[in-house]
């Protein structure tokens, strides 16, 4: 897979497909990397260029800069700056998770580069600094796991967590998890502490600016996310919300068919 030096980040990630075609930009969420959407992007057509990239601080890519680098803002400029070295003027944006809510940060700020955006299981922020302060707080003690537990058992506590059973049962997930080791626990550390939600700027007072059109996917067992999805759709005009049966938070793994026939509905 290529290598893309822009600024202060070295991109790893893929181009997939007939570069005349749409193009979709896919943004994998907390620990992923670019092959985590392989087995959902093989139901779509092959009318369709998909490009994939390690999200920096996991996977290959590389950040040749500070902390500042992690952080959103930093992130969303390295990404339209990687999408001008492709000369890639407008594509369709797909985000899950920490992917998705990076995608509604570039949507906002750089809303005449994206046609369409789905985001899957995504959240614009917290609300108050009340709880963005809670939630560094929080952030701040994870990432303390990750530098100093095995990282192996790190993979255990955190896929133990509520938000992630149904994806246990995916005939995918040793591999899920088998991925995850490959990256390094102390770039993942500074990607949480740094573009954590409690660190990301919030997007609430901008989700009525937004005109491109989105879908937004969430799973029926994933109800803290389907109430905050709910509260975009009421801000939002140009949004759309879809309930996923069967699924947790991460659909494309747990149904990547449904995905791809959800995602084929909104963009054709």
């Amino acid at each position: 897979m290529p290598q893309w030096r822009v600024g202060c980040y070295s991109f790893y990630g893929e181009l997939k497909g007939d570069r005349t075609q749409p193009i979709i930009l896919l943004l994998h969420g907390f620990m992923g990397n670019c092959r985590d959407f392989d087995l959902a992007i093989s139901s779509l057509p092959d009318d369709f260029c998909c490009l994939t990239i390690d999200l920096p601080g996991q996977g290959k890519t590389q950040v040749l800069a500070g902390d500042e680098a992690y952080k959103m803002p930093a992130i969303a400029s390295g990404l339209i700056g990687l999408l001008d070295y492709l000369k890639i003027d407008n594509c369709v944006l797909v985000g899950y998770s920490m992917g998705g809510r990076l995608g509604l940060y570039l949507i906002l700020h750089y809303p005449t580069r994206f046609k369409q955006a789905i985001l899957e299981s995504a959240s614009p922020g917290l609300k108050t600094e009340i709880e963005r302060s809670q939630r560094r707080l929080s952030d701040d003690k994870i990432a303390d796991q990750l530098q100093n537990i095995p990282f192996e058992d790190f993979l255990n506590w955190w896929y133990s967590l509520p938000l992630f059973t149904s994806l246990k049962n995916s005939p995918i997930f040793d591999k899920i998890i088998g991925d995850r080791l490959q990256n390094n626990p102390n770039q993942l550390a500074k990607i949480l502490i740094n573009s954590g939600t409690g660190n990301q700027p919030p997007l609430w007072d901008k989700l009525s600016q937004s005109q491109i059109p989105l879908l937004l996917l969430v799973g029926e067992f994933d109800h803290k996310f389907q109430q905050i999805n709910r509260e975009i759709t009421d801000l939002c005009t140009f949004a759309t919300m879809i309930i996923v049966p069967g699924c947790g938070h991460n659909i494309h793994a747990e149904n990547p068919r449904i995905w791809g026939d959800l995602i084929l509905d909104f963009i054709v």
